[in-house]
């Protein structure tokens, strides 16, 4: 049996619902720019230093499965409650930590409890409202989580420049703490259990429905998240961007991820003809276009042409990004909600984190090809300006797999669209049958 949603949510809520989604990409874009402050308080050993980061990524991807499971038997805000005091604590650790190594044992936590506030968060908002409402506030969190990402190496980078790099872990957690407080106001959520029921249903897996709203982030990844990474690098090497310019040229492909959640929503509650599957089409459009589009680096083209590509890859990432998972929700079992939350957090952060080593060890592969010396290579690699004809030939390669592993997607999105089509078709048909007399 099925909790109902409740009448009225406190208007609290949803703030503290969205700070708390807010600060999680933050904590995966934005602190890599305090690391050079870090490396010279505690040391620059390449291994341990690059687990500041990773450690964090690694535990968020592989405890949302788990955090999926556990929020489905004990609640979804019991859930929420336990990341948020997870997190403050862990970057309390981060901000005291007197050595590398407690630093990244503290960051390990913070991506297990950050995985808790990640996977509980959308099932809140999937169980606590209904219609209009949760349309609109997927849309929010959509946006919370859009602008955590494009403004986070400048909130981390400005914190780091003021108060040092201890001053962004606590931060972070003084912004947990009022999400703490209004967390208060958050209904609970969750679902009764029938007696029997699998601790994690995988046969989801085979809900073509969820799968092609699963599938949205993966494809995203490649098209999208790739180059959020790694494009500051290809303009330093290609145009010799400094850090000011790089800043501003940035805001091309990140600006449209701010506006675009509630774009994509408004559209899709508004104009019949556009649906969730649709706004997936279009956003692989994009995807397409404005890779396509980058390859005028090769030119190298003037500095001013690439801006309409990077637009259309933000608008790629942006106008979906509202719908994903609501879409992803709405298609598996209420009760079934947190583990639904957790693999499509999993298969979002996962691939991610797949999709950028890849990419990286292949673009640095293809540069020491050209360069003999190991130390320039390196340099290269990582940006180094004065070497474009090095680095360009590299980066060529890597839009070129992109695009295909882009055109991948689209065909496997075609192919789960006609799978919930039949399935659409179907139902209806037993329908029909059903009533007839």
């Amino acid at each position: 049996m099925t909790t109902p949603a409740p009448r009225r949510v406190s208007p609290a809520a949803l703030p503290g619902l969205l700070l708390a989604v807010f600060i999680v990409p933050i904590s995966i874009a934005g602190v890599a720019t305090a690391l050079p402050a870090i490396a010279h308080d505690l040391g620059s050993a390449p291994t341990p230093l690059q687990w500041v980061v990773n450690g964090f990524n690694v535990a968020f991807a592989v405890f949302t499965l788990v955090w999926g499971v556990v929020s489905d038997r004990v609640g979804h805000k019991v859930t929420l409650v336990i990341g948020l005091v997870g997190s403050i604590s862990s970057l309390a650790l981060s901000a005291l930590a007197p050595t590398l190594l407690t630093l990244d044992l503290a960051r390990v936590l913070c991506g297990l409890f950050a995985a808790a506030i990640g996977t509980s968060t959308p099932a809140i908002i999937s169980g606590a409202y209904e219609g209009p409402s949760r349309t609109r506030n997927f849309a929010l969190f959509g946006t919370a989580l859009g602008i955590g990402l494009a403004v986070g190496p400048t909130i981390s980078g400005s914190l780091t420049a003021a108060f040092g790099w201890r001053g962004v872990f606590a931060a972070f957690a003084a912004l947990m703490t009022v999400s703490l407080a209004l967390s208060f106001f958050v209904p609970r959520t969750g679902h009764e259990r029938h007696p029997g029921t699998k601790i994690l249903d995988l046969g989801i897996l085979r809900n073509a429905r969820f799968m092609s709203a699963v599938l949205m982030p993966v494809v995203q990844a490649f098209g999208f998240i790739t180059l959020l990474t790694y494009l500051p690098v290809a303009l330093s090497a290609v145009y010799g961007l400094g850090a000011g310019r790089l800043a501003v040229t940035m805001i091309a492909l990140t600006g449209p991820t701010l506006i675009g959640p509630a774009l994509g929503a408004r559209l899709v509650a508004r104009v019949r003809k556009i649906t969730v599957h649709g706004m997936f089409y279009t956003s692989i459009a994009l995807m397409l276009l404005g890779n396509t589009g980058m390859l005028l680096i090769a030119g190298p083209a003037p500095l001013w042409t690439l801006i309409i590509p990077m637009v259309l890859l933000g608008f790629s990432f942006g106008l979906p990004l509202g719908l994903i998972d609501g879409a992803a929700l709405n298609a598996v079992p209420a009760e079934n909600s947190g583990s639904a939350s957790g693999l499509l957090q999993f298969a979002r952060l996962g691939s991610e984190a797949v999709v950028i080593a890849v990419y990286a060890a292949v673009i640095t592969a293809l540069i020491a090809a050209r360069i003999d010396d190991p130390a320039l290579a390196d340099d290269v690699a990582s940006g180094r300006p004065g070497h474009a004809d090095d680095y360009i030939p590299a980066f060529v390669t890597g839009q070129i797999a992109l695009l295909t592993a882009v055109l991948i997607g689209l065909a496997a999105t075609v192919l789960l669209h006609r799978a919930v089509r039949r399935a659409d078709r179907a139902a209806t048909a037993g329908t029909t049958t059903a009533g007839a007399p």
